[in-house]
């Protein structure tokens, strides 16, 4: 039986597999100048927008205490984790490249301010050490770190550039603003196990982290994870074709994701906690940017922690990588409490990501805007839904208002407007768009062989796409020429002229991901898929921190119902007294786990602890070995065992995307 290597098959579900894939270099040659029509779509926003108005470079450069080094962090192989001048060709006052939106292009700039600086006395951050930035609050015995970053090796780093200059305080305690990887995963860079263990280090979080950390992208995590690597850019060269951020950062570092459980978690709104010598209330937002998330406020700082949900751009309500839909309105309602709770008081809002705010009515004006921006997207939506209006003619028709649309922070560099209405469509109403025309259409590839005969043929619809595209019409072209694509992938005029549409729409687009998924699709388009090292992201401590009910229920989604057939088994799993027995029934073409019973008349009984599971999932051992060793024992038919794992599909993490 090679079960280990079915189990440890694992290494997909945790956290975003794709974030940490290494950029490597398209061919210049395939890449194309912004045409005519795209320098004159950039011209026209950047004659819209208040570019004079230079007041967030002020703010993003306020208290810089050092810049960052310059030196790349590596890991222990020599593998690049960061590369802290990626991005050194985005400079202030540098012009904006005619394939980059220029709006876009002034919030990478800003991005791009990087290093430690003082937000007020004795609270400080290191920006762009990571995605994310990491925050650190001097208190009466040592300093509390808020969000450690991704990766191990650059918290450590951020944390080393802190005390070189601020000296070598201890950490007392750790916060997790909310349950995404970018605000936990370097935490062992930062604080040593044994020292949370003895109590000497809290970690604060708020209710239901854990879960949410481990789960959210555990069911769908390879599709996530492939997903990923389009909306990131990591698959694309840094530079003004290329990558040139993601609109709430520069990029994700590649180093080593940890996680240490919290020990406090912070469960009601207007919780107070006395955190190393200061009073922290909390007001809890699930759901919001995360199912997991909080922010608070430090009395003594007179300083408002927004975590996610209000920073310098319009977030995502849908993540493209694909994600359980955010709803807008109970994320506009925590920021109107903000707002009640703390906005006469507060003089500075400071977030994980881009730089502070200072100042009452600086700060009011963020949160009003920011919970505005929310509302009127739920409500306006709605309002329109109750017009007739289906998704697509909503959200391109959607429109904000100018007090919200030319307020920077609420651009969308990261979320978008026309994909967050769109969510918000699907969210209250689903896919279905009412027309029964729409009901059950034919799939893909089969709906674009017959678009493309009667359309005339592959050669006539590239003739007309092609006078398309001398047009500007760059979303028509990707359309119509998608659909060639989809008839015959194996046509490379059709993938080129489609790559060249999406290119265009790239070197268009406002929101990061938006570029990075257009600007990906034309590189695979153009050159195929690459099937480069991805990193082994289900970390030892991500595995453990996987609940039994979510492992099993994973098993369930990989089950291959077809192999499974009317098969009927059943198996007895014994984990001992401290994590209990679990009944695993394959029936149906489905596989059913209950927790707390056992079976009389099972297949097989399997007796073994979680650090056993653990070891196996992560390819330590395998279950052969450790069925010789005694530390797992198997009564009953281990063949029936077998014949399970031998129905388990393994998921494949670079299936395509823009080809069938």
């Amino acid at each position: 039986m090679h079960i280990g290597r079915y189990l440890s098959s694992l290494s997909l579900i945790a956290i975003v597999a794709a974030w940490t894939i290494p950029a490597y270099a398209q061919d210049a040659a395939t890449q194309k100048d912004a045409t005519e029509a795209t320098r004159a779509a950039n011209d026209a926003l950047r004659s819209q927008l208040p570019f004079d108005d230079t007041s967030d470079f002020d703010d993003a450069k306020r208290g810089l205490v050092a810049p960052l080094p310059t030196e790349m962090i590596q890991g222990q192989g020599g593998n690049a984790i960061w590369n802290p001048q990626q991005y050194s060709f985005i400079t202030e006052g540098a012009e904006t490249p005619a394939t980059v939106n220029p709006s876009l292009w002034r919030q990478s700039q800003l991005i791009n301010i990087s290093g430690l600086f003082e937000v007020t006395e004795g609270l400080y951050q290191v920006r762009n050490f990571d995605l994310s930035n990491m925050t650190i609050i001097e208190g009466a015995e040592g300093i509390t770190i808020v969000d450690p970053l991704i990766s191990a090796e650059t918290a450590k780093a951020a944390l080393d550039l802190y005390r070189k200059h601020r000296g070598d305080k201890p950490v007392k305690a750790v916060i997790y603003t909310h349950s995404h990887v970018d605000h936990y995963g370097g935490v062992r860079g930062i604080v040593d196990e044994a020292d949370v263990t003895s109590g000497a280090v809290k970690i604060y979080a708020p209710e239901g982290f854990l879960e949410a950390a481990v789960a959210e992208n555990v069911m769908a995590g390879t599709a996530m994870s492939r997903r990923a690597s389009y909306m990131y850019g990591n698959l694309l060269k840094a530079d003004p074709k290329g990558q040139v951020g993601a609109g709430l950062g520069t990029t994700t570092s590649a180093g080593t994701v940890t996680l240490i459980p919290p020990t406090n978690i912070v469960t009601e709104t207007g919780q107070k906690e006395t955190i190393d010598g200061l009073t922290y209330e909390f007001l809890m937002a699930p759901g919001s940017e995360a199912p997991s998330e909080m922010l608070w406020y430090i009395e003594g700082k007179k300083a408002i922690q927004t975590s996610e949900d209000a920073t310098h751009t319009l977030h995502n309500t849908y993540s493209l990588r694909g994600a359980k839909i955010r709803e807008p309105l109970p994320w506009s309602k925590y920021l109107n409490q903000a707002l009640t709770m703390w906005g006469d008081e507060a003089e500075i809002i400071f977030a994980q990501h881009h730089w502070p705010t200072w100042g009452n009515d600086n700060v009011k004006e963020l949160l009003s805007k920011q919970r505005d921006l929310y509302r009127y997207i739920n409500d306006q939506t709605l309002h329109m839904v109750n017009q007739g209006m289906t998704m697509r003619e909503i959200a391109e028709a959607f429109k904000l208002p100018d007090s919200l649309a030319k307020f920077w922070a609420n651009r969308g560099y990261y979320g978008s407007v026309y994909h967050d209405v769109a969510a918000t469509y699907v969210l209250y109403l689903g896919w279905f768009d009412g027309n029964p025309s729409t009901l059950h259409e034919l799939p893909p590839a089969e709906a674009s062989k017959k678009y493309v005969e009667f359309m005339g043929g592959a050669d006539a619809v590239l003739e007309k796409a092609r006078k398309s595209y001398e047009q500007g019409e760059y979303r028509w072209v990707a359309q119509v020429a998608n659909h060639v694509v989809f008839a015959d992938p194996n046509n490379q005029d059709a993938k080129n002229l489609t790559a060249d549409a999406l290119e265009q729409l790239g070197y268009q687009a406002e929101s990061g991901p938006w570029r990075n998924f257009y600007l990906t699709g034309a590189k695979e388009l153009r050159e195929g898929v690459a099937e480069l090292p991805t990193p082994n992201t289900a970390s030892p401590d991500t595995v453990r921190a996987m609940s039994l009910d979510l492992f099993f229920d994973y098993l369930g989604v990989r089950l291959n119902s077809e192999k499974a057939g009317d098969t009927k088994l059943t198996f007895n799993f014994d984990f001992g007294e401290k994590d209990g027995k679990y009944l695993l029934q394959l029936e149906n073409g489905v596989l059913n786990n209950t927790a707390g019973t056992q079976a009389d008349n099972a297949d097989a009984t399997i007796t073994l602890t979680r650090d056993s599971l653990n070891g196996i999932v992560l390819g330590d051992t395998t279950l052969e070995k450790a069925v010789a060793d005694g530390s797992v024992k198997v009564t009953g038919d281990n063949a029936k065992l077998g014949q399970l794992v031998s129905m388990l599909d393994n998921f494949e993490f670079w299936f395509n995307i823009v080809t069938p």
